[in-house]
């Protein structure tokens, strides 16, 4: 029996927040990794960069195997998502900013967007406001250095806090009562943030809502995704789920988070950027981990 195998892709680190939803929900599947260190952010990028960077690594996850690209960054799914869709023959699934269902629960009518410049800055983040938060007053603010401070391994430090404060009080001072993380790196701001937001406001992430989709994508382009894949069933010898993890930067705080996740160290590949293509440097020749 062959598992599924879901390649997900972020600047840095922020998209292991996805992917940890994602093998919540599929625990039976295999994964593929991609941090792009060396280009990280892809916030302040210009999109045809973050398009060019976005499709060499996806060529890469295609050459290892993946059956479903995961594009677990709302920056290059809002510059990337629908060219890869457009030129890619695989199946796809984005980030989206949370407008929606943040729309959909706000008391106050205000709700507050925390992204990168690039997501508030392209089509997919104004199509989606204009489309579902009719009559709600959306306060974006871009999230400038805290990207920087989660790839630093600073996201619970009195740094962070006095980051999110920065953009988080003018949001409450307008009446924000839902907030809306638009960069996948923003879940990791979390302790930080429960200590700055008053109880009655909702912090809204759309990671259970991709790995849903996930599961759907899966479903329609398998023809019989195996009980067993989707239960992750330790007692069906079938199954070998593999986790494999690359960088084309240092591996340090990829690796401690991974680490936390997982109650092992795993190995983390290096990669390098040639020609717009994505090479593996030094190390093993498996770069991952397997589990039977």
């Amino acid at each position: 029996m062959t598992d599924a195998t879901i390649g997900f892709f972020d600047s840095g680190v922020g998209g292991l927040s996805v992917w940890r939803a994602v093998r919540r929900r599929l625990p039976g599947c295999s994964t593929l990794y991609v941090a792009d260190n060396a280009h990280c952010p892809y916030g302040p990028r210009p999109a045809e960069q973050v398009r060019r960077y976005s499709a060499g690594i996806t060529r890469f996850l295609l050459a290892q195997g993946a059956d479903l690209v995961v594009v677990a960054c709302n920056t290059a799914s809002a510059a990337a998502l629908q060219w890869l869709r457009a030129h890619v023959a695989t199946p796809f699934v984005g980030m989206e900013p949370a407008v929606k269902p943040a729309a959909q629960v706000t008391r106050t009518g205000h709700v507050g967007v925390l992204a990168t410049h690039g997501t508030v800055e392209g089509d997919l983040f104004r199509n989606t406001s204009a489309r579902y938060a009719n009559g709600v007053v959306v306060h974006t603010y871009v999230g400038d250095g805290l990207v920087e401070c989660v790839e630093a391994g600073r996201a619970d430090t009195p740094e962070a806090e006095q980051l999110l404060q920065r953009y988080v009080v003018p949001m409450l001072e307008a009446g924000v009562d839902c907030l809306v993380l638009g960069c996948t790196h923003y879940a990791f701001l979390t302790p930080a943030l429960q200590r700055i937001l008053p109880a009655t406001v909702t912090v809204v992430d759309a990671a259970e809502a991709v790995a849903r989709q996930v599961e759907r994508r899966l479903l329609e382009v398998t023809s019989a995704l195996p009980a067993a894949v989707r239960s992750g069933d330790p007692d069906d010898p079938a199954i070998t789920v593999r986790h494999r993890f690359f960088t084309t930067g240092t591996p340090d705080v990829l690796t401690a988070l991974l680490r936390s996740e997982l109650d092992r160290t795993p190995e983390v590949q290096r990669l390098v950027w040639r020609n717009g293509r994505l090479y593996r440097i030094g190390g093993s020749t498996n770069g991952g981990w397997a589990e039977t």
